[in-house]
């Protein structure tokens, strides 16, 4: 985990040893969601009911 300026960003247990993945950081409203290997590019901001709708979806595809 590293902290950024707007939170603390996480990766996934699951990601490839290579670095290859997204990060994640739980902002006020919204989930950050930035490249891994260059993280300096900024991020996306997806709206929490999004990002609920989304991470649900996944649970119900396993």
């Amino acid at each position: 985990m590293t902290m950024g300026i707007h939170g603390i960003w996480r990766t996934s247990t699951y990601s490839a040893q290579e670095g290859e993945c997204v990060e994640v950081a739980p902002l006020s409203h919204a989930t950050g969601v930035r490249d891994s290997k260059v993280p300096a590019r900024g991020h996306m901001n997806i709206p929490a009911a999004a990002w609920r709708d989304f991470v649900r979806t996944l649970k119900q595809a396993r």
